[in-house]
Formats: structure tokens, sequence, C-alpha cells
């Protein structure tokens, strides 16, 4: 890690700033925690790397290890990763964010709940997000291209590179983020050493002109902290794929080797009888040579019997009923299979969501420190919340407030049976038609 005062050293010792960056990104892409984040990466896209680079190895006679290509090698990769991360992230806030100033969201900007939504899942696969306030709207960085700069003393973020590059043969592109404005710089393929593409900007520009006469940039000033937040996902300030790649390995592993054995005995396999010089890739031929043309040559002192084998099938679901279990409990997920099964009580669903809540309690901490902290480089003053995402029985819920709807308003009823069914943005139109029909029944509102 480098760090804010390795950086002042580093530039005080006379070395350019091309070079200081460079070395921070080819060293923050060595780091243990960009590793992880990039394998977590890789898993929360479905491309599980453990089961997809697996080969199966045979011995030959001599010991050397070749790769098996006559064997099933199916490499069969669950998505489990991505389901979980969409469902923490999406219990929390797949509603959106409710404010109670009504213009709170205008001032945020465009899309500022589906970027909130964004940064926490960076923040639950990589470990950490960053949001960068960019005068009237939020940007979302993750850690595969953003390089924090932290001061060593209070630990705080005090400046940060954000990188990209579209290939190795194509220019590298870094915008460096300092508390007094940022910069671009490029490194093209010719040229190593890099340059300055644009000069340091102040965060926030002040323009004017017309249209016609073109536009100025006269003043310009800063923000009083850094604008770039972080965010983590939890209080360890890891991704929540530590421990986690295990046992999705071990359930890709026994799954996949589940059908290799399904499809490499065909419920057959074979004794050859005076094959003691044959090694294991003698055997692996004469299978194939079975398989693909139903027939294969021995000599006039062997023998090949066929013999069926019944496959082991309930230990090994048995094992994979076992790791998803596992998988969703020490995630602290919901495994909706279990709320499938039939009818299931409200109380019941309660229950089932207990550790999602305690786990989401920690999340929304979190978000809402981020969110704050954003709010504040915005200049907004309000207090978001939030409305959990939830499975729920209808008909229960619909029970339980028509009991109680003699004692309560009528438009906080009319809410809540909307809500329950998703159309809690009809509220007004709903109301209104019912006033209308009091009126009429009663011979209009001069009555």
């Amino acid at each position: 890690m480098i760090t804010y005062q390795d950086m002042e050293k580093s530039l005080a010792s006379g070395i350019k700033i091309t070079d200081f960056l460079k070395n921070a990104i080819e060293k923050h892409k060595g780091s243990p925690e960009y590793t992880l984040a990039k394998t977590a990466d890789e898993y929360n896209r479905h491309k599980n790397i453990t089961i997809m680079s697996y080969q199966k190895i045979l011995y030959n006679i001599a010991g050397n290890a070749i790769p098996d290509n006559f064997s099933a090698n199916y490499k069969l990769r669950t998505n489990m990763f991505n389901r979980l991360v969409r469902q923490q992230n999406s219990f929390l806030l797949g509603n959106g964010i409710k404010w109670e100033k009504e213009d709170t969201g205008e001032k945020l900007g465009k899309n500022f709940d589906k970027k909130i939504k964004k940064a926490g899942e960076y923040a639950i696969v990589h470990g950490e997000a960053f949001g960068f306030w960019n005068l009237d709207h939020l940007v979302i960085f993750s850690l595969l291209e953003f390089v924090p700069i932290l001061d060593e003393e209070t630990g705080a973020l005090k400046a940060g590179i954000r990188f990209w590059q579209l290939e190795d043969s194509k220019p590298l592109r870094a915008v460096f983020y300092e508390i007094d404005g940022y910069t671009e710089y490029i490194w093209r393929k010719d040229e190593p050493e890099g340059e300055e593409l644009a000069p340091k900007r102040s965060y926030i520009e002040k323009t004017r002109g017309t249209a016609a006469d073109g536009m100025e940039i006269y003043d310009g000033e800063n923000y009083p902290t850094f604008p770039i937040v972080p965010l983590w996902a939890n209080e360890y300030k890891q991704s929540e794929f530590e421990g986690m790649r295990e046992n999705i390995d071990a359930y890709d592993l026994i799954k996949s080797g589940f059908c290799n054995n399904i499809d490499d005995a065909s419920e057959i396999y074979w004794i050859i009888q005076n094959a003691g010089g044959m090694d294991d890739i003698d055997i692996s031929e004469f299978l194939h040579k079975i398989k693909t043309r139903h027939a294969a040559n021995v000599d006039d002192d062997q023998k090949a019997e066929p013999n069926t084998i019944e496959i082991p099938t309930e230990a090994r679901e048995k094992v994979l009923d076992r790791l998803r279990s596992d998988i969703y409990e020490d995630f602290m997920a919901l495994d909706t299979k279990n709320l499938a099964s039939g009818a299931v009580t409200a109380t019941q669903i309660m229950a089932a969501y207990e550790s999602m809540n305690e786990k989401a309690d920690d999340y929304e901490y979190c978000i809402t420190e981020f969110v704050e902290k954003i709010c504040e480089l915005a200049g907004v003053n309000d207090i978001p919340t939030y409305e959990r995402s939830m499975v729920v029985n209808q008909s229960e819920l619909i029970q339980t407030l028509l009991q109680a709807a003699q004692y309560l308003p009528a438009d906080y009823v009319t809410e809540k049976v909307l809500a329950i069914f998703g159309d809690v943005d009809r509220t007004d139109e709903i109301l209104k038609a019912l006033d209308e029909a009091d009126m009429s029944r009663f011979g209009g509102e001069d009555e």
C-alpha cells in the first residue's frame, strides 16, 4: 500500500509524478486486496475460475502426468455467489432510499438510487467501493479501477487514482484526484514515461458565456473535504467472498464429478484380464474406443468383460444439499426453497428472515454512513431510510389489516394494502377515486 506520506516523500525526492502514479497502479494491482477482488468479481460474473481451470490427470507407466483427454470432464459452474450478492443488496436497497424531504432526490442527481445499489454490489463483492461527488451527480468507482491513497495517521482517504486500459496494446489512462483538484494523465504504447493530458482543474468550475460565443471557465473552487467517499459492506471492511470460495468450489467439483461418473460409467465398467502391462493411458484409450466405436481389439490372451455399476447417487446428493445449506447459512442469506414448500405463516417467514435482518443491520449502517457523507458534499440535509424487500404471506397480512381497519385511518389502510401488491405509487389516485365514489353515493359535493 502506498500512503499519502509515501507520495509526499517520493515527489519531494524528485520522482516524476507520472512515474509515481504508474508505480502506484502496478503496486495496487499486485496487492492481496486487488487479487481477492478480481477473483470475487469473476465468480460474481459466473466465471468460477477453479472449476474452469480444473484438468483431470492420467499417469503413464513411467509416472509422468498427462492431461486426461479421454474421459468426461464436465465443468459445471454454479451462480450461487451472484445470487447471494443480489439478495443481500436488493434486500436493503431494492426499494430505493426514502427521504423526509421531497426535493432531496432531485438534488442528488439522476439515478442516485441505482448508483447507490451499484456501489453496494461493488462493496459486497470487492470489499470496497468509492463514490465521487462530481458537482451535481454521483460517480461510482470499484476497487478494480481505483487506487486509494490513505493518510498514515488518520487512515482517511486523502487522494486517489482512477485508471483504465482497454487492453495491453492500448494507452493507459488515469485521473489523479487530490483535495485541491484533479489532473488527467496518459501512458501511450510508444511513450512509456507518460505525460499530462489535461492540467489540474478544480472540482467546482464557474463558467460564463453564451452558446453562440462559447463558454469559458473564469473561476473554480473545491470542496471542504476530499470529494471521494469509501464504502464497505461490513464492519470488517472485507469482501463477502472471503471464506465462501472453498464451499462454492467444492459444490462445483462434486456436481461436475457426479456428471463425469455417469458419463464415463454409462452404467457399465470393464474388467480386462491379462492386462498388467496396460497403464492409465492404454486403459483410457480402450474405454474411448468402446464408447465411440462400441468395439475394441484385445490380444489373444486377454479378455474384456462388461459389468454394470450403480452410481452412488444418494450420498452425493446429500453432500450437495449440505454444501448449499452451509453456503446460505454462512452468508446469512435466505434459501427461498424453504419457503416454497407449502403454506407458510407470517411468523415463520419473519423467523426465516432473522439472519438476513441481522446482516442487513450492519450493511445498513455502512450504507447510511456513506450516503450521509455524500449528502454533506452535495449540501443536502436529510435522513435516509430504507424499506426492506421481503416475501410476505399476502392473505394473512391483508386479513390482519382489514381486522384493524376500523381503528385506523382509511388512507393508511389503503396505502398498506397497495404496498403489499407493489402498487404503492397509485395511493393518491386510489384515495381520490374513493373520495369521488363517496361523494357520488351521497348525492354530490354540494349536498
